[in-house]
């Protein structure tokens, strides 16, 4: 018979369902085996202090959830407890957006076990995870965030960072705090059409700022706001969607000096901060006091997350900030949050990063191989390119001749804020649940829809 008593947390549960969940524990944490014989009923019942009607109800609960077994004249003994086998069900895997701009999916199945491994955190912790929790995440969590944000660069006050369900999220927070209806925000002439919608639902007039290869020009962005006096300017300044532009050091240099002389907020929209190793120091950290930083997850590890890392650039802020996102979303999902927090914990996140980064490299080199002949802009760890169409074709013959592919494409529409005729380009996603085989097919289909014209319709 084993040397065992339950030691019960103080849960709130009643007293049966504690003994219950404690054997359960013992049983992960090694401290009961199969095969096990627990102590009778009543000896724990005088050990604990508890009425035997009390331990004998923990005992028929624990054989319910099928941790133990019992047998008349034998005792009470530990039972295997086997992992269920669950299948990937088909209902889960049919919705997916190609025209979306997502990291490549993993298909290690070494990868993909430690992954899950990963849920195994959660259901151990899953009856407190779905309590409600702070609106900017757990200390804990926050504590996470910051460790993961030094090992790439971004060192940020812990008392100034929230956790969000998602850059959406914060984008909608920050512009209902900076702007009112009827106010202007500026942007890049092609700009992500996250911050198109948003700014259409709140009422905000997005206007454009001159762009050239290596991002807004700083001249241009005085003018606009000499001109307009915006209440803040929006930047995706790291691979920027959708033109996979990277503003270099010496520029947002002078942008942030723009941004300091006429007292500018700046929302920087730092998606894919965690995608490229080869990130410059994010302009908000030129300008603390100026500059909103949001580093989202979801591009890096997949958009399911909705997890975003926001730096709130002064504490009076942070109240204003906190309840807006409360009235929003109430809380970030405990669920998703611990789950992060595993991965970066036991590596898997670091894991996971360099999968994402060497799949991107070598579908960005696969295009690169097959649109010899075509004219785009790419960057190794994007997850797309733009393509600019040869004079004679446009965008939308473009997009019929490609309706029947699997492979996402946007055309410029979608990202222009600027009434001026719009450039005859197209976003080319490369990521995604698409195969690399089915992404070939695709791509050599795009080339053929560019550069020939014996299209019949």
């Amino acid at each position: 018979m084993t040397l065992w008593s339950p030691v019960l947390s103080d849960t709130g549960n009643p007293r049966y369902i504690e003994i219950a969940e404690a054997i359960r524990s013992d049983i992960d944490k090694g401290t009961l085996s199969p095969g096990d014989r627990l102590p009778a009923q009543r000896a724990v019942a005088q050990v604990l202090g508890l009425d035997f009607s009390t331990v004998s109800r923990g005992y028929a609960e624990a054989v319910r959830r099928g941790y133990i077994e019992s047998f008349v004249g034998r005792g009470t003994f530990v039972r295997t407890i086997e992992a269920e086998t669950e299948h990937p069900d088909p209902r889960r895997s049919s919705e997916e957006d190609p025209m979306m701009n997502m990291p490549p999916e993993p298909d290690d199945p070494d990868l993909i076990a430690r992954m899950q491994q990963g849920l195994s955190h959660v259901s151990a912790n899953l009856v407190p995870l779905l309590r409600y929790q702070s609106v900017t995440g757990s200390p804990h969590d926050r504590d996470i965030a910051i460790d993961w944000m030094q090992q790439h660069g971004l060192a940020h006050t812990p008392d100034q960072l929230t956790i969000t369900p998602g850059a959406h999220a914060s984008l909608f927070a920050i512009l209902t705090l900076l702007s009112e209806p009827g106010m202007t925000v500026l942007c890049e002439d092609l700009t992500y059409p996250g911050i198109r919608s948003i700014a259409s639902r709140l009422g905000i007039q997005l206007e454009g700022v001159a762009s050239d290869e290596h991002g807004i020009l700083p001249d241009a962005l005085e003018e606009r706001i000499t001109t307009l006096w915006p209440s803040a300017l929006y930047l995706n300044p790291t691979l920027q969607n959708p033109t996979t532009t990277t503003i270099p050091p010496d520029r947002r240099k002078d942008i942030a000096a723009v941004l300091r002389k006429h007292d500018i907020p700046l929302i920087e929209d730092d998606a894919y901060c965690f995608v490229t190793p080869e990130a410059p120091v994010p302009i908000s950290h030129l300008i603390p006091d100026l500059g909103w930083h949001i580093a989202g997850l979801s591009k890096a590890f997949g958009a399911g997350l909705r997890l975003a890392y926001t730096t709130v650039p002064r504490q009076d802020l942070m109240g204003q900030f906190s309840q807006i996102l409360r009235s929003m979303s109430v809380m970030t999902s405990p669920l998703t949050l611990a789950l992060m927090g595993r991965w970066i914990e036991d590596g898997t996140a670091a894991e996971l990063q360099t999968f994402i980064r060497k799949a991107a490299k070598e579908r960005q080199d696969l295009a690169a191989s097959i649109l010899k002949n075509c004219s785009f802009r790419s960057d190794p760890y994007a997850f797309n390119l733009w393509l600019t169409l040869p004079p004679g074709t446009s965008r939308a013959e473009l997009m019929g001749r490609m309706a029947t592919r699997q492979i996402g494409l946007m055309p410029s529409d979608a990202f222009a804020v600027t009434s001026l005729p719009l450039p005859e380009s197209v976003r080319v996603c490369l990521g995604g649940p698409t195969p690399i085989r089915q992404l070939k097919e695709d791509l050599i289909a795009l080339n053929d829809a560019v550069v020939r014209k014996d299209w019949l319709g």
